[in-house]
C-alpha cells in the first residue's frame, strides 16, 4: 500500500521509516512523504490514484492540513484517497473541523505507532 506522509517536520520521514522498518522491508507499505500541502498536492497530480492513504499533518505553514484535506475529498481524486488526520491537538473544534471536510480518522501526536498499524490492517 502506497502512503503519503505530509508533515512539515522533517524527522517525520526517519521516524517513519524506522517504526515501519519491517513493513517496508516486506513490502507491505511504501511510504512517500511531502514537506508541504502544496508538496503533496503536486506530488498527488503527477502520481494519480498512486496514494491509497494519506497521513497529514494539520499546522503546516501555507497550505494547512484541513485545507488539503478539502483540496482531495472535495475538488479532486475519485474516489479520493483515505485521509487520516494526525495533529498536536486533539481539540474538538479541529476534530469536527476534519470530519466535516471528509477525513476518514483523526490521530493526535505524539503518534501510538501501534494503533497506527492496526488501523492501516484494515484499509485496502
Amino acid at each position: 500500500m502506497k502512503i503519503l506522509v505530509v508533515d512539515d517536520e522533517q524527522d517525520v520521514q526517519a521516524l517513519f521509516e524506522q517504526r515501519f522498518r519491517r513493513e517496508i522491508k516486506n513490502g507491505e507499505f511504501n511510504f512517500v512523504f511531502a514537506f508541504s500541502g502544496e508538496e503533496a498536492l503536486s506530488y498527488l497530480n503527477s502520481h494519480q490514484h498512486e496514494a491509497v492513504l494519506i497521513l497529514s499533518d494539520i499546522n503546516m505553514p501555507g497550505m494547512s492540513g484541513l485545507q488539503l484535506l478539502e483540496e482531495i475529498k472535495h475538488k479532486h481524486y475519485k474516489p479520493p484517497p483515505v485521509v487520516m488526520i494526525i495533529t498536536a491537538y486533539g481539540d474538538a473544534e479541529n476534530f469536527n473541523t476534519a470530519k466535516k471536510l471528509g477525513a476518514d480518522d483523526f490521530l493526535t501526536k505524539p503518534v501510538d505507532f501501534i494503533v497506527l498499524k492496526e488501523k492501516l490492517k484494515t484499509i485496502n
